[in-house]
């Protein structure tokens, strides 16, 4: 088989796009979501446009049985992965802290940081097994965030979710560093995806609004730079980058003059 890369979350945004950078290098693609009928049909669609295999895994990173019986039941030849992009997360409210939902909470963190860890998990307990009987090492992409690095206004849970996925990430090199692991931390600012909308609860004139004044990333700005992260020397590696469009410096500084 071609190499191979696992996506979470592939179904929109950053996923998809990645998905489709891969895929066009000539990676076979693992493509997970929460979205069956949105899976099977990026796949039809990759494999006509790019020739390629792909193999769905349809569940939700929260579900932790589901998470270890579905990547541990992969065919053998399918378990040989590259590159895990662990993408699957959200934001949910932009609420002050005494005033916000705690299911909104309780997702968050069950998905940002549960869920994030246990495909992570997973994952590379198969990459260090693949390295120690071959010698063959991966890759994996933590998708992060700005407001993991920064904390602002009405952030409260989110901020503190990819927090998480920061440190997480950090420990994730350090302990996977005995088996030859790559581990990249990818944490962008303002990109035009389906984000904002789930996080303002389909309010689509809320989550534009966000934009006002800013020519954001596209999904396909990130997914560039996370493959060209993955085509560096084998004895190069990106610990931690932040991106973020030229109109913003940080998770709260922005220039929104006029285009």
């Amino acid at each position: 088989m071609s190499k191979i890369i696992f996506i979470t979350g592939a179904t929109s945004g950053f996923g998809r796009a990645t998905a489709e950078k891969f895929a066009a290098n000539g990676y076979d693609l693992i493509l997970n979501g929460r979205r069956k009928d949105r899976l099977e049909d990026l796949c039809r669609t990759m494999e006509k446009r790019y020739n390629i295999a792909s193999f769905t895994l349809p569940f939700d990173v929260r579900d932790e049985k589901a998470v270890f019986d579905s990547i541990y039941g992969l065919p053998a030849e399918w378990k040989n992965i590259d590159v895990l992009f662990n993408n699957a997360g959200l934001a949910m409210g932009r609420d002050y802290f005494e005033e916000a939902d705690l299911n909104d909470w309780n997702v968050m963190v069950d998905t940002n940081v549960k869920g994030f860890a246990y495909v992570a998990k997973a994952v590379s307990q198969l990459m260090a097994a693949r390295h120690a009987s071959t010698g063959s090492a991966g890759h994996i992409i933590n998708m992060g965030s700005v407001a993991g690095k920064q904390v602002y206004e009405r952030g409260n849970m989110y901020c503190a979710s990819k927090f998480a996925v920061d440190a997480l990430n950090q420990a994730m090199r350090i302990d996977l560093l005995r088996h030859n692991i790559k581990v990249t931390g990818i944490h962008p600012g303002a990109a035009e995806t389906e984000f904002s909308i789930v996080r303002f609860k389909g309010d689509e004139e809320t989550a534009k609004s966000i934009y006002n004044g800013i020519k954001p990333l596209t999904p396909e700005d990130v997914a560039d730079v996370i493959y060209y992260c993955t085509t560096l020397p084998p004895h190069v590696c990106i610990n931690d980058l932040t991106i973020t469009c030229l109109r913003q410096a940080d998770a709260i500084y922005f220039n929104r003059k006029n285009q």
